[in-house]
């Protein structure tokens, strides 16, 4: 196997790898609401 292309695959699978990450993380439910929390914090200060 050539050398490039090793390079190439090695590069696409850690593409997709990270791509999968991002959908993970953005589709996380309980992202929203520790969302909410802190955009609410201000809010608790009187």
């Amino acid at each position: 196997m050539d050398d490039i292309t090793t390079l190439r695959t090695v590069a696409t699978v850690v593409s997709f790898l990270c791509f999968m990450g991002i959908l993970v993380w953005v589709f996380d439910r309980n992202k929203d609401r520790r969302f909410d929390e802190a955009a609410n914090l201000p809010f608790l200060d009187e």
